[in-house]
């Protein structure tokens, strides 16, 4: 069964240089959503790395106009969700929140204007009122934060606002879309930030 196949989307193998690698792999993944996305069929992603290397980055590698279907129907489940809700879609029952919720936006999210779908996401649950953390990237980068060498000036980038505007909401629900952003979170701040998957399953009646 094709579908039982583990695929990657590369973007590690992008990180470490190793393009030939990456090629292959984001490869394979493009040639089994080919088929799907050319019936429109939408592609969901969780990590908006890897949602935006098959978006993005594939367009670029050689893949033809496979990879251009694939591109055109691939977004991050909060632009999904946002989308169903405006067409009228999407009926969520849906709690009032009791804790304020920040937001902060994984640099790809910023890159390609995903974060105003997301905030449209959370503002559908009652009395959210969400907060979009104004920070410059986490400080992870990828692997960059996990690099030994790079530990300091990764949590320098991360004290600039992302992990004070945390702390001075210490009742906040943290939301954060991104694995390595979480997990600069949690190092830095000792709070578990949720992906917005996990804030709707929180507030569903």
């Amino acid at each position: 069964n094709a579908c039982s196949k583990e695929f990657c989307c590369g973007r590690t193998y992008l990180a470490a240089g190793m393009v030939d690698k990456a090629k292959k792999t984001l490869g394979e993944l493009v040639d089994h959503l080919a088929p799907y996305a050319q019936k429109n069929i939408p592609i969901i992603g969780l990590e908006p790395s890897c949602l935006f290397t098959l978006k993005d980055e594939a367009l670029v590698m050689g893949f033809g106009d496979k990879a251009i279907s694939v591109s055109k129907q691939a977004q991050l489940l909060e632009e999904f969700l946002a989308s169903e809700a405006k067409a009228g879609k999407l009926k969520l029952p849906l709690k009032a929140a009791t804790r304020p919720v920040l937001f902060h936006g994984h640099c790809h999210q910023k890159a390609f204007a995903a974060v105003t779908p997301a905030m449209e996401l959370l503002k559908l649950i009652p009395n959210a009122e969400p907060k979009l953390i104004e920070s410059s990237c986490c400080g992870m980068a990828g692997s960059f934060g996990y690099e030994s060498e790079h530990h300091q000036v990764s949590l320098q980038m991360a004290e600039m606002q992302l992990l004070p505007a945390i702390r001075q909401a210490p009742d906040a629900i943290v939301l954060a879309d991104g694995s390595s952003c979480r997990h600069q979170i949690k190092d830095g701040a000792d709070r578990e930030a949720l992906h917005v998957a996990r804030i709707l399953e929180m507030h569903l009646k």
